[in-house]
């Protein structure tokens, strides 16, 4: 059976590895990559993770699910082939996208999965490699690469090869410094497609303010925009916001770093420094006291803890990562001395009101 795509062998690889190097053409004549502040710790990181993730972790995990499926139903082996190929590829790709859509936001909501995922947000400035960068065991256990498996095993291998190509074209737009998008927000006529367009797939804005580092810019949205291709399931799910500007800041709030293999190989290899999350030492402490605090503020945005992890009471310092808790976010139009929640029981967050007086007193 002829699984190539237009019968022309290989022709998936070559077009997703024109993509790659298509953006990074872009990216180097732009002057991004000159002016890049990356260190060596981070293209070693983003470059293994590329390729290990292509050359092994992908390969390996599609031949296992060839094997699985053969020895448990090989009667299922090329059932779908006779699929027409225009309705197996949406097929594919949203049961794929929708998939990735939940594992992307449990990586956020669940301290041991964030702790894999945390490196792909320690990037402080985005490029098209920052989508590669995550622990290997993360993409072990990422459902899609699994499902690549299973969709080849039925007979879907054309589809797959199609969706793939669609895939990283927007996944990579989406991470890259080369913002398509930006030139149809700023022109009128332009405006009907591009609402048609970022209310479909992910465009740079959309995914750009998932790794933005505070919510505080009013931009950035690191707990939302989880879509990988589509943004259907942020606005399905309630996770979407849209912006058509750009965080001025990437990365983690509270980033101590650790060496590129404690990121890459954790949770086999561990972080040294005892206040990275991917230390063997490191614990989440509650800060939570029973009572306000009352602290004088300047005018403009700020963002409370809601979580009560956060060493900075009251306000946050990005340890809510991990939890289903978000910060709150709450500006003021002039210097006030404000009373804060420190209980974490306030309805009214960020304000006290007084929740505290009916909790459990030591």
């Amino acid at each position: 059976m002829d699984n190539s795509l237009f019968g022309i062998p290989d022709l998936d690889r070559y077009l997703v590895l024109s993509i790659l190097v298509g953006f990074g053409l872009l990216e180097a004549a732009a002057g991004y990559l000159t002016r890049s502040q990356r260190t060596r710790s981070d293209w070693i990181q983003e470059a293994g993770s590329f390729f290990l993730l292509s050359t092994a972790i992908k390969p390996c995990i599609v031949v296992a699910v060839l094997w699985i499926g053969q020895a448990i139903v090989p009667d299922a082996y090329l059932s779908l082939s006779h699929w027409n190929f225009w309705l197996l590829l949406p097929c594919y790709l949203l049961i794929d996208d929708v998939m990735q859509y939940w594992y992307h936001r449990s990586a956020h909501e669940y301290q041991w999965l964030w702790k894999l995922h945390r490196p792909h947000h320690q990037a402080t400035e985005m490029g098209f490699f920052v989508s590669y960068r995550n622990a290997a065991v993360y993409y072990i256990l990422m459902p899609n690469i699994w499902w690549v498996g299973l969709i080849v095993f039925l007979g879907g291998a054309k589809a797959v090869a199609a969706g793939l190509i669609l895939k990283q074209a927007v996944i990579i737009g989406s991470h890259s410094r080369i913002k398509w998008d930006e030139p149809l927000y700023r022109h009128t006529i332009f405006r009907p497609l591009i609402f048609l367009l970022e209310h479909v797939i992910v465009t740079p804005a959309f995914h750009h303010a998932h790794h933005g580092k505070s919510i505080q810019d009013g931009i950035s949205n690191p707990n939302g925009n989880f879509g990988n291709m589509f943004s259907l399931w942020d606005q399905l799910f309630g996770s979407a916001i849209y912006t058509h500007d750009y965080p001025t800041e990437y990365g983690l709030v509270r980033d101590p770093g650790e060496h590129w293999s404690a990121a890459w190989f954790y949770p086999v290899i561990s972080a040294s420094n005892s206040a990275s999350e991917v230390s063997r030492e490191f614990t989440k402490q509650q800060q939570t006291q029973c009572e306000p605090i009352s602290v004088e503020l300047e005018p403009g945005a700020h963002v409370s803890c809601r979580c009560g992890f956060s060493s900075n009471q009251p306000f946050c310092d990005g340890s809510h990562h991990g939890t289903k808790i978000q910060p709150c976010r709450f500006e003021l139009d002039r210097a006030r001395t404000v009373k804060l929640c420190q209980c974490k029981a306030t309805e009214k967050p960020p304000w006290c009101d007084n929740s505290h007086l009916n909790l459990p007193q030591d």
